[in-house]
């Protein structure tokens, strides 16, 4: 009888310490892979979003992807070697990123261009690519590979702007059509401002009149809000 005893227990005894390594052993789960390209770096955005935590996969960066980012960053055009090294220092704040998993891979030194290798290695490992590349979306498209923009997520989670809302507008360049200066809200929206040819450089306040949907995003058409005249 005490033997049965002792056999039962050490069944117990057995099939709880299996039950405990189980519970303990950490679950395998599959990611999908995010295949990030030299304009989503060069914006930075991702930065925050990564940060926030709601990032449903690994994010890859290609060496070809930071061989080109360098090609960039040590060119003779400024403007593009700014962005470059921004782009260059996004990787690097990725990596510390804890929310996410950020990983370097080594696509070779092939002479394959750099937005086919994200299209092959998307493709091969049912992934995705995180862009702001309209006309590499629109590949991505093609290929039934599915197309990250960041510039549709910041559309997604921003408040709707409303005709007659008032905001500062820094004018940055001349328009398309005589007269009108243009300026970017902080999320990249492209403010159209109507007389404002001649304010570049300078910060308006201005109120927002139409809106345009286009496939690179919205444009918001506005115009100068003038001060009222003090009486004297």
């Amino acid at each position: 009888m005490e033997i049965l005893i002792l056999i039962i227990v050490l069944v117990i005894l057995a099939e709880t310490s299996f039950l405990t390594v189980k519970r303990l052993k950490p679950l395998r789960t599959s990611r999908r892979k995010i295949y990030i390209d030299t304009s989503a770096l060069i914006d930075g955005r991702i930065l925050n979003v990564a940060r926030s935590g709601f990032m449903d996969g690994d994010i890859v960066v290609l060496k070809s992807v930071l061989r080109e980012l360098q090609l960039l960053a040590d060119g003779k055009d400024s403007e593009r070697r700014i962005k470059a090294r921004a782009g260059l220092e996004a990787v690097a704040e990725l990596e510390r990123v804890i929310n996410v998993n950020t990983e370097i891979y080594d696509d070779g030194e092939g002479r394959i261009m750099v937005d086919e290798q994200l299209l092959k290695f998307a493709k091969e490992n049912k992934g995705a690519i995180l862009t702001i590349d309209y006309n590499l979306i629109k590949v991505a498209e093609a290929e039934k590979i599915e197309a990250l923009n960041v510039n549709e997520l910041a559309l997604a989670v921003r408040t709707e702007f409303l005709p007659g809302e008032k905001m500062e507008v820094k004018i940055t360049e001349k328009g398309s059509n005589r007269g009108q200066g243009v300026g970017h809200l902080t999320d990249g929206t492209m403010v159209v401002v109507d007389k404002a040819a001649s304010k570049i450089g300078k910060t308006l306040t201005v109120e927002f009149v139409r809106f345009h949907e286009t496939p690179a995003g919205k444009i918001i058409f506005a115009r100068i809000v003038t001060k009222p005249r003090r009486n004297n």
